[in-house]
């Protein structure tokens, strides 16, 4: 059921505010005051007031004036004038400078305010779905932004070692050196591939479509420990699962997947190079019909100053390892299109666990 949307009403006349409110109050919320400034602090203590009935006759400040100078601190209010006499000069003034919506003459009759709140009611909540469209097509836009910049920046460095690397290449006869350029060449090439990745990760979260199915963590998660076991060998991390689930959980696996790939790798990634101990931990509750997740790390962790903008597009507040500052706003993304939520703490120099809670579907 639709809000009844609330209604400030503005006269010199008590006798008026009375019978308005008692006449529509069981209707909608009505707000009186009986002169502008009072009208004024009504406004500044309740923002969600939409439709504002101002007498055009009001001492010390016409209501044209005080609707025009309303319009500008409080805009989205739509004003509806009321006014005994509406000649030609209170007309063209009211339109240029008040942008009121409706004149309703004095007496005013039951059926002509109600007609009047409805429609403006209607011409609010189309306005406020316009605010919103410009808003999002602002923050689109300015994401596109970034997003040009970083594909012309990000795709582009990878080439320029490629070719650099070639051309060092041709001027060498030794085997040793040209293996070390080809080492070379396979790092810009992983660093292209993980970008490009990603840039498909980003893709489909923005156009695909979800796909649920049934989820077995424990499946799931054994799949993710022999993905990542040459990398636990090879860099000496010891890597614990935990899986516990006693209800049917269903979602959309590769939106999972995605998450899950994201946070372990940064996991493993930014593990501190010094400890002899080297330690990620996966872990899932599901009950309730929802699961908790939690991925937890000994790495390097994350500066205070930073924990509040690691889920920005293209944001890196570390160099240790080579990224592209779109994993963790790919698992942001994510969570979101699963209506799922992401909590992460960290201490600096001793690790970072990141907890999310997603429903089934």
């Amino acid at each position: 059921m639709l809000k009844s949307p609330e209604i400030l009403y503005i006269d010199d006349e008590a006798n008026n505010l009375i019978s308005f409110k008692a006449t529509f109050r069981y209707r909608y919320p009505i707000y009186t005051a009986i002169n502008t400034e009072e009208a004024r602090e009504i406004l500044r203590s309740n923002p969600d007031i939409r439709i504002i009935f101002c007498d055009q006759r009001m001492p010390g400040e016409m209501g044209i004036d005080f609707l025009y100078k309303m319009k500008h601190e409080f805009p989205r209010p739509i004003r509806i004038l009321l006014t005994a006499y509406a000649d030609m000069e209170t007309v063209v003034d009211a339109v240029n400078k008040g942008h009121i919506f409706r004149f309703v003459r004095k007496p005013w009759l039951e059926e002509e305010i109600i007609s009047s709140i409805e429609e403006a009611n209607k011409f609010y909540i189309a306005n406020s779905m316009l605010d919103i469209r410009n808003e999002e097509l602002q923050k689109a836009y300015d994401e596109l932004d970034k997003f040009a910049y970083s594909v012309s920046h990000d795709l582009r460095d990878p080439l320029t070692g490629v070719l650099s690397a070639i051309k060092l290449a041709l001027e060498f006869d030794s085997v040793e050196r040209i293996h070390e350029i080809l080492a070379l060449m396979e790092s810009s090439v992983l660093k292209l591939n993980s970008y490009i990745n990603s840039l498909h990760d980003y893709y489909l979260l923005k156009r695909g479509e979800l796909t649920i199915t049934e989820i077995n963590f424990e499946a799931l998660f054994e799949y993710l420990q022999n993905f990542y076991s040459i990398y636990t060998r090879n860099n000496n991390v010891e890597f614990k699962i935990s899986s516990s689930q006693n209800e049917v959980f269903k979602n959309d696996e590769t939106a999972l997947k995605l998450i899950l790939h994201n946070l372990l790798s940064n996991a493993f990634k930014y593990q501190k190079r010094d400890n002899d101990y080297k330690l990620v931990q996966l872990s899932v509750v599901v009950e309730d019909n929802k699961a908790a997740i939690q991925v937890s790390d000994t790495g390097i962790g994350i500066a205070e100053q930073d924990i509040g903008d690691i889920f920005k597009l293209f944001f890196r507040g570390n160099d240790q390892a080579e990224g592209t500052g779109f994993g963790l706003y790919n698992v942001k993304s994510a969570l979101a299109k699963l209506q799922g939520e992401i909590e992460v703490t960290s201490i600096e120099g001793q690790g970072t666990t990141f907890t999310a809670i997603i429903p089934s579907k």
